[in-house]
């Protein structure tokens, strides 16, 4: 039997050299899973359905009613929040047809022209929306590509490198590289 010492380093004490190969090496650690998923969750929590996601846009539909998602946007997001700023515009443009709609005194009561107008404010809701998690899913897709992120999952998962940034695996039949 033959013992091995080898000189083993978290990611500070690497060199600048070393440290750029481990985070090229390691460049796609946030996102080689379902990173997403947190996301869709939120979405889900306020009645939105997000079926796709590319750079460019996501789908969906919602799960509850326009008025529904609203009122769980209110109470799940902040006034900071794009989803808020997006709720309060719909509600904003839509009562007062919703509330002509309903009034037995209004040449627009219960006309087919409000229904249109208000599936019309309710689908555009739903297109801002997917609009506004769009944007949140693109933004976390860069940060979870950034150096600041790569170094965080590193320094949190507890890796430790050889000098030469190469990682160092820890297992009960010994050490693997």
């Amino acid at each position: 039997m033959k013992t091995v010492k080898i000189k083993i380093y978290k990611f500070a004490e690497l060199s600048e050299l070393a440290k750029s190969k481990v985070i090229e090496k390691l460049s796609d650690i946030n996102v080689n899973y379902d990173w997403w998923e947190s996301t869709y969750e939120d979405a889900e929590r306020i009645g939105l359905k997000i079926t796709g996601f590319d750079l460019e846009h996501a789908t969906g539909r919602f799960l509850l009613s326009a008025c529904e998602v609203t009122q769980n946007i209110f109470n799940e997001h902040g006034e900071n929040c794009e989803t808020y700023k997006t709720a309060v515009k719909f509600l904003k443009e839509w009562q007062p047809v919703f509330d002509d709609y309903m009034n037995e005194h209004s040449e627009k009561y219960e006309s087919s022209e409000s229904e249109n107008e208000l599936q019309s404010l309710e689908d555009d809701f739903l297109h801002s929306l997917l609009e506004d998690y769009s944007i949140m899913l693109q933004h976390e897709l860069e940060y979870l590509q950034t150096d600041v992120a790569i170094i965080e999952t590193i320094e949190r998962n507890d890796f430790w490198f050889k000098e030469t940034g190469e990682i160092y695996i820890f297992n009960c039949g010994g050490a693997k590289t």
